[in-house]
């Protein structure tokens, strides 16, 4: 046999041999037997990390653990620049950068230097149909700034898209954190366009001072989206309302304040209000006492975060700057946070592929933070033309309209005693402002002078 010819068979044979070897089922059983367990492992590793994900104190955690990778080097940055005592022997290009983040300047100016926050004089304010005219326009702006807010938001966090027909169940967004993003990023370029147009008072404080608020206002922000996944618009309007509460403990504890009878009186019908409507709510949309438990401790979450959030920014107000400024301070931090943790997460990529599916999404979501950035400046010209009585006069007005328009839109259904807890938490807060407001006036009547005899 030549030495060709055997080789030629020898191939033939292996060939058969591989092809019989292939087909042969008992080889492809006892590879599915060996795999498979494997592979189920997998998929059951992969939907466990899903089912994770979906859990809401799980993503708690993770984000502030993307803020915490942030938080804790800068913690230790500024430690060193005042060890070092960087003030006085820094130098060079970065010198006035880590100046102003971590030591300030010494500003004594006062929010009076900012004219375009500056409250309104008595004598040049014009004629009564001008202040009409203004204060129509303030209410116009808050309500329609905040109405159409509160609708989209509720929007974009309990109904779905892409859904060509009713029955198709469509795709939801999950994540609060990319939207409390987009709401900062574009509050961050309208206050820092606002304070390059208008004069601002000299800024004295530390930068990084604004971190605490931006801290606590980015989780109040994310337990504000979140909880509409678990609790009705409604009922999260209503829990807003009464953080007066929680911002009274918080004021004595943070800042040792001391609180008229009344305004106990007035905190206590708001939690009776609260009581009322949220023990006699109907659970056709939220069924399960799991989640209602849970959208209640994200509200609580909420309560406490704002109410930190308000009483340290009163506190950074002493270091004379305006309103604006602080809404740049602290929007500029909510965006180094925020962003960073979803880079971290992975979930900016997708948040942004979301965008990209599902136009409406996007449209959405840009209106969501137009809304909010422009709210804030309202907010801002309001308190400075009509002082605080009459803004909160007219949100009070807005949070009783939002909740008759979720209803309308989204089918929320109210019972009687829910009903008639609303109002006693909305004539709380009108008593609140009347009494506010007779305490003023009474402080400045002119004490009756004494003829001495």
């Amino acid at each position: 046999m030549e030495v060709g010819t055997y080789y030629a068979d020898a191939d033939a044979s292996n060939r058969s041999f591989g092809i019989a070897f292939i087909l042969n089922p008992k080889l492809w059983s006892g590879l599915v037997l060996i795999l498979l367990p494997s592979t189920l492992a997998a998929d059951k590793e992969s939907s466990l990390l899903q089912d994770w994900h979906d859990v809401w104190l799980f993503r708690f955690f993770l984000n502030v653990l993307g803020y915490a990778t942030i938080i804790i080097p800068g913690y230790f940055l500024i430690g060193y620049f005042k060890r070092i005592n960087y003030l006085e022997t820094g130098r060079g290009i970065c010198y006035p950068v880590i100046k102003a983040c971590v030591f300030g300047s010494e500003s004594k100016t006062g929010l009076l230097d900012d004219v375009s926050i500056a409250p309104r004089n008595d004598a040049d304010s014009g004629s009564s149909a001008r202040q009409a005219f203004k204060l129509v326009f303030c209410a116009a702006g808050l309500q329609t700034s905040y109405l159409t807010w509160g609708v989209l938001q509720e929007r974009v966090m309990t109904r779905s898209y892409g859904a060509s027909n009713p029955e198709e169940e469509g795709e939801r967004f999950k994540d609060s954190q990319f939207l409390v993003f987009m709401n900062r990023i574009l509050a961050l370029t309208v206050s820092g366009l606002w304070c390059l147009l208008f004069k601002q008072p000299r800024h004295g404080a530390p930068m990084y001072k604004y971190s605490f608020a931006s801290l606590s206002n980015v989780l109040s922000s994310w337990c504000q989206y979140e909880a509409l996944k678990y609790i009705s618009f409604p009922t999260q309007v209503l829990a807003k309302a009464s953080k007066v509460i929680p911002v009274m403990l918080m004021s004595k504890i943070v800042s040792h304040k001391s609180y008229e009878y009344w305004e106990y009186l007035t905190a206590a019908l708001i939690s009776l209000g609260v009581s009322m409507f949220l023990l006699t709510s109907t659970t056709g949309k939220h069924p399960s006492t799991v989640t209602t438990f849970s959208g209640v401790v994200i509200l609580v979450g909420y309560i406490v975060f704002d109410s930190f959030t308000s009483n340290w920014q009163d506190n950074l107000f002493k270091c004379k700057m305006s309103s604006v400024q602080m809404m740049f301070g602290v929007n500029l931090f909510s965006c180094l946070f925020t962003v960073g943790s979803l880079l971290e997460q992975g979930a900016f990529f997708d948040s942004l592929a979301f965008m990209t599916r599902h136009s409406e999404f996007a449209f959405h979501a840009v209106l969501l933070s137009v809304c909010s950035a422009c709210g804030q400046l309202f907010i801002f010209y309001t308190i400075a033309q009509f002082g605080a009585a009459i803004f909160t006069i007219i949100m009070t007005l807005r949070q009783a309209i939002a909740i008759l328009l979720s209803c309308f839109l989204y089918g929320h259904a109210v019972t009687m005693v829910g009903g008639f807890g609303m109002v006693v938490v909305f004539l709380a807060l009108f008593l609140r402002v009347y009494a506010r407001i007779r305490m003023k006036a009474g402080r400045r009547a002119p004490q009756p002078q004494v003829q001495k005899v």
